[in-house]
């Protein structure tokens, strides 16, 4: 979860006296930058590390594995020389120097080069399929390859492995066409496919290494400031001033541009979304697929982004309101054309909240459907979009609809502001704590929901699963514990429950407008728990009723991430539960139950779930094309002996709300995503399950 703050005065005092010396170059600045995050870190952070050799070892592990995780460029011998270095990170971070990173950064670039000259190599001649080899593909089994030839052996391995992947399906694709007589699919021989398959993997390495290759030091220099930040906790991190940017936009849901989404591909900066009811979209003539070779403000010179950083370029695309953008760009048929787009704001709807009335048609009312994919705030813009005050918008839409029950849906919400989460919860009950938070070195203190008031009174579940995080999880722990309403979903939500603040390491530094921006920090600050003490750290929140979900087995909450911070719990605060007992919540798990048991749907998940928990732990495949062959088509079958279906649940309606049928009619881009929307709800078994569950609440 993340929250905007002022910084305290003490903060302030203790980092100014790094500003006692002019600065002379990018050294100086990154002196500075490295000490005046070690500062941030040892004064506000909630769990302070003792920078020693301890410390730097950890810091030592976890960049290592950032800078090379699929262990494909060092060698042992590299990493036993950079070892040298695993216990002088501490004192290198209250110097301010970067001795370690220099001298990694080098090596990796000699070695990034030299594995681009491998990849060319080996996939310069056919590759041998008759041969019984196999290779490994988890790094967390596989050891740095002892010297240059061992190397050089895994990059072989690598590159069959994924020829022998496009190669399958070529072979494939035509055996099927010949089974069915379609004449449209060229014949070719084994060996134009895999001269095809190797030339597939060819172009997807030219891409990767010319974007590796491209790679600047400040970027690798952020990824190891980030393993320093990182053995702290997760959470905590450096945020450059572009990736801040973003982030702030992730928040708002809006920015001033043009929408739309861009990527990096063989050196150009190619369209891959237009944002609906953007600029670009109303613009009509930037399509997906465009590659853009220049751009200019207005009637400026254009300025050439082939072979650009794409941050770089989308600074240049990216603007205020009302400016005008001139894009010059290819299209798909080879034509080149300059088209100019009035920049605007975009809005970035699917991340706002939004409903709809759903009926099983047995009952005379319906029941309200709300879909909260985060808890966005806009920090910078008064009175911008805040996700409580548009829940509560629809919560009187819907019981203008006369409605007898609500669903919140909060899966796959990884959290946001942490007021939007007391303010929402607040619409539930009437006036009371909310949840328990505690910073360093202090006694918890309550967060509570003031208004008397209560926005919805009805029967009430909140739909959650393995990446509900922090806000989520503090929303649904609170109705929980208030027995306000039956908490649905997996085995547990994901486990975050720390708190974490922005620290605009500029305002930290008197002076020095040459080096800024320097970015931000944001810090784990403090940690929350529940009002009945204890904490969703690590543990998350277990629903009242479980179901099968698709990520059940696997490992991939707060738990099982490097360094997180741990469980505990402390008094619990008095507060006053509503209408339903615990006699209540065991009738409604048992009537699931029941229901769960005898349905396919959900029979057919856990058996997916199972199945994806056995793919992750496979990790050696056969390099023979025999083999390899034999072994796909095992898990295909398997696959689709699990495959769900896709067919609309019977009986379940899911209709637009009257206040906002006007508004989706008149406007075609909502009229389609609405229809898209609507046909995955009747698809959702769990929305379904939801239902049933609040029609059981007496």
């Amino acid at each position: 979860m993340k929250i905007k703050i002022f910084l305290s005065g003490s903060i302030l005092i203790a980092l100014l006296a790094l500003s006692s010396h002019r600065l002379s170059n990018e050294s100086d600045k990154n002196e500075l930058l490295i000490k005046s995050m070690m500062q941030g870190l040892n004064n506000s952070h909630y769990q302070p590390q003792k920078v020693d050799d301890a410390f730097s070892k950890e810091v030592f592990d976890l960049y290592l594995k950032k800078l090379d995780f699929n262990k494909r460029y060092f060698t042992a011998r590299d990493v036993e020389n950079l070892r040298k270095f695993q216990y002088d990170i501490d004192d290198e971070v209250n110097k301010g120097s970067y001795e370690l990173f220099d001298i990694s950064v080098e090596l990796y670039t000699q070695r990034v080069k030299e594995a681009s000259a491998y990849y060319k190599t080996f996939l310069s001649q056919p590759f041998d399929y008759t041969v019984k080899e196999s290779i490994e593909t988890d790094p967390e089994k596989m050891d740095f390859p002892a010297n240059t030839a061992e190397a050089k052996e895994n990059w072989r391995k690598l590159l069959k492995y994924q020829t022998l992947h496009q190669l399958t399906n070529m072979l494939e694709r035509q055996e099927r066409a010949k089974e069915k007589g379609d004449e449209s699919v060229a014949v070719k021989s084994f060996e134009e496919m895999e001269e095809a398959a190797r030339t597939k993997v060819r172009e997807d390495y030219d891409e990767r290494f010319g974007r590796l290759l491209k790679t600047r030091t400040s970027d690798l220099r952020s990824l190891y400031i980030n393993s320093i930040a990182n053995v702290y906790d997760p959470h905590t991190g450096y945020f450059p001033p572009k990736d801040k940017e973003r982030f702030d936009i992730e928040m708002s849901g809006r920015f001033e541009g043009i929408g739309a989404r861009l990527l990096e591909k063989n050196g150009y900066i190619e369209v891959s979304e237009i944002i609906p009811g953007s600029p670009s979209y109303r613009q009509g003539a930037l399509q997906v697929g465009d590659v853009i070779i220049k751009v200019a403000q207005s009637k400026s010179d254009p300025v050439d982004v082939v072979d650009m950083n794409i941050d770089d370029a989308v600074t240049l695309i990216r603007g205020k309101k009302g400016t005008e953008v001139r894009l010059t760009v290819r299209k798909i048929d080879g034509e080149i054309h300059v088209i100019p787009i009035i920049r605007d704001e975009v809005i970035l709807e699917e991340t706002y909240a939004k409903s709809v009335l759903l009926q099983d048609g047995k009952a005379k009312k319906g029941i309200g459907y709300i879909k909260l994919p985060k808890f966005y705030a806009d920090f910078n813009q008064q009175g911008g979009p805040n996700c409580a005050a548009d829940v509560a918008r629809e919560i009187e839409k819907l019981k203008a609809e006369n409605t007898k029950g609500l669903i919140l849906d909060l899966r796959n919400n990884g959290g946001g502001s942490l007021q939007e989460v007391i303010d929402m919860a607040g619409l539930f009950i009437e006036a009371g704590p909310i949840l328990q938070v505690k910073s360093r070195g202090r006694q918890p203190y309550v967060l509570r929901d003031e208004n008397r008031e209560i926005q919805y009174e009805g029967p009430l579940v909140i739909l959650v699963n393995s990446f509900s995080a922090s806000a989520s999880e503090i929303l649904a722990a609170a109705m929980q514990d208030y027995r306000r309403g039956v908490v649905i979903g997996g085995t547990s939500t994901f486990g975050k429950g720390t708190v974490q603040r922005f620290l605009d390491l500029d305002d930290l530094i008197k002076g020095y407008s040459e080096v800024k921006p320097l970015g931000s920090m944001k810090l784990t600050t403090q940690k929350f728990y529940r009002v009945n003490g204890g904490a969703t750290q690590l543990k998350g929140v277990t629903p009242d009723i479980v179901l099968p979900e698709l990520y059940n087995y696997l490992d991939i909450r707060e738990k099982d991430q490097d360094y997180p911070m741990e469980w505990d719990e402390i008094e619990p605060v008095k507060y006053v539960p509503w209408s339903l007992t615990a006699a209540d919540i065991e009738r409604l798990r048992a009537g699931s139950k029941n229901r769960v048991s005898g349905n396919d749907r959900f029979d057919l998940i856990d058996k997916n779930a199972r199945r994806l928990q056995e793919q992750q732990q496979t990790s050696i495949f056969s390099l023979n094309l025999d083999q390899y062959r034999q072994d796909r088509d095992m898990r295909r079958e398997r696959a689709r002996e699990l495959e769900e279906t896709g067919a609309p649940i019977e009986g379940l309606e899911v209709t637009s709300l009257k206040a906002d049928l006007a508004g989706i009619q008149a406007d075609s881009v909502k009229s389609q995503t609405t229809r898209e929307w609507h046909k995955d709800i009747k698809q959702d078994i769990y929305v379904y399950e939801a239902m049933q569950v609040l029609k059981d609440i007496k």
